[in-house]
């Protein structure tokens, strides 16, 4: 095997060593010729058709009987060892997003069945809570992983990827405030670090092919390393549900997590949690009471209000009740007091990406909170075009964010555009909770535009109320006109 080199499948250039043609001279980049010819040594060969099926090695695609005819040892090489081929190809390290549920676990020993490679797994830690940190090790591991990686992202999670999605005032089709949109591109990149950490040459995800994930995660991929070759179990293989993926661990030795399996699908971090699936499918059922856990029911929450007061320095906000925190433990704090008032919950039929409606249920305590102070510091702060524009722009911004576009060029340049509008927003604004609403009690900036000497009833040296019947007549003279034309005056 280690005298064999493949053609690469996409890019016309042959293995390093050997002749850019064909012992006729005649080799054509993306020809079936071309792809299933293998070079050995500096020489060309060709099986002949009908020898067998393609199989992937790496980048480069093969006829898997002539892989095996030039195989001095005779070996097989489908039998997923990371010293040889695997059944779908041959991969040399892969970095897998890893959660220690029953689909990840299963993910590891079919990599290294399919691609022959060493699995690396990587686990972010972006506040989904210690429950699902628990034992990740010793699971990955006795699914055949060669080590884990666990990186602490929260801090930089809220600080970098939540707070500019805040100032710029993101939210998806009216209601979502984007919770797993902004996650994946952060656990992406952190892949990326990891693979070149660990010199791998393949990331893998266990995002289904229904999904905005795999979007998510694939162009963060494809704009932090387009090297790396990207492959999405859900996609490749016949494992169709829990059942078969069961069976699967059990027959590779695999041991199947005895946690128990929610009826709902989850997705957990410092911003919200979501729920999708079982009578959520249907959007005329109403949620259960039971299925929400990170707020109580609006009905058995306090029966007194409690008044909170955010500090937000630039868009950003940085204390609560006076006291400066740093963005995870600033979120961290809301969430817990949010969730006590019912705060934060929203039911949706959204547009994924892919095509499909779907519906969510979702809770977002803390980010609840800071969207509502953000917005009301805003109404001090911005003039009527800014504002206006700003809410242009921070449409086309939760759109980039949720189809997975956190590192393109637009979102970043509309990015530099929010940090500048929102430089005066500075101030603090106490909220009221109570019982699953927020309202505002107060806000205060040391740049606010309102003037009281001008918003006042009483007459000032700066707005004089005779100067309106000007304007009026000035700005409603297309109105007149029209009239006059349809009256024939």
């Amino acid at each position: 095997m280690a005298q064999l080199q493949a053609i690469q499948s996409s890019p016309s250039i042959p293995p390093h060593g050997c002749t850019n043609k064909s012992p006729s001279g005649n080799l054509i980049a993306g020809t079936p010729q071309f792809r299933d010819s293998i070079c050995i040594g500096k020489k060309w060969s060709y099986p002949k058709v009908g020898t067998g099926s393609s199989v992937r090695v790496g980048r480069y695609i093969v006829r898997r009987t002539a892989i095996k005819s030039v195989l001095s040892s005779g070996e097989d090489d489908s039998r997923g060892s990371h010293n040889g081929s695997g059944l779908r190809g041959k991969l040399n390290k892969v970095v897998l997003a890893y959660s220690g549920g029953l689909d990840t676990s299963v993910i590891v020993p079919w990599l290294r069945e399919n691609y022959g490679c060493d699995v690396v797994c990587f686990t972010a830690d972006v506040g989904q809570g210690v429950m699902e940190m628990d034992g990740l090790e010793k699971k990955a591991k006795a699914s055949g992983a060669s080590q884990l990686i666990v990186k602490d992202l929260k801090e930089e999670f809220v600080k970098d990827y939540i707070f500019p999605c805040l100032r710029a005032g993101g939210v998806y089709e009216r209601k979502y405030l984007l919770g797993t949109s902004m996650a994946r591109p952060v656990i992406a990149k952190a892949m990326v670090d990891a693979a070149k950490e660990v010199g791998a040459d393949a990331v893998s995800h266990g995002c289904t092919g229904k999904g905005n994930d795999q979007v998510r995660f694939e162009l963060t991929f494809f704009a932090l390393n387009p090297e790396l070759q990207v492959v999405a179990p859900w996609r490749e293989w016949e494992i169709t549900g829990r059942e078969d993926a069961i069976e699967y661990a059990k027959k590779h030795g695999v041991p199947v997590p005895v946690s128990k399996k929610s009826i709902y699908s989850r997705d957990r971090n410092l911003w919200h949690l979501s729920h999708e699936g079982d009578i959520l499918e249907d959007p005329a059922n109403e949620p259960r009471k039971e299925m929400y856990m990170m707020s109580v029911d609006p009905e058995d929450a306090p029966n007194q209000p409690e008044y909170l007061e955010i500090g937000i320095v630039s868009g950003v906000p940085i204390s609560v009740n006076g006291r400066e925190l740093s963005p995870a433990a600033l979120l961290t704090e809301l969430n817990e007091i949010g969730g006590r008032h019912g705060i934060g919950r929203v039911d949706m039929v959204e547009n994924r990406l892919v095509g499909m409606k779907s519906r969510g249920v979702y809770e977002t305590p803390g980010g609840t909170i800071l969207w509502a102070a953000a917005r009301e510091l805003e109404s001090l702060t911005l003039d009527r075009e800014a504002m206006q524009t700003k809410d242009m722009f921070a449409l086309k911004y939760a759109e980039l964010v949720y189809n997975g576009r956190w590192f393109d060029p637009l979102r970043q340049s509309i990015d530099k555009f929010m940090e500048e509008i929102t430089k005066t927003t500075t101030g603090s604004v106490t909220l009221k909770l109570y019982k699953g609403s927020v309202t505002v009690a107060s806000r205060k900036s040391p740049n606010s535009l309102y003037r009281e000497d001008i918003s006042s009833f009483e007459n000032g040296a700066i707005y004089n109320q005779a100067d309106a019947a000007g304007f009026i007549r000035l700005y409603g003279l297309p109105t007149r006109v029209r009239a006059m034309l349809e009256k024939g005056i």
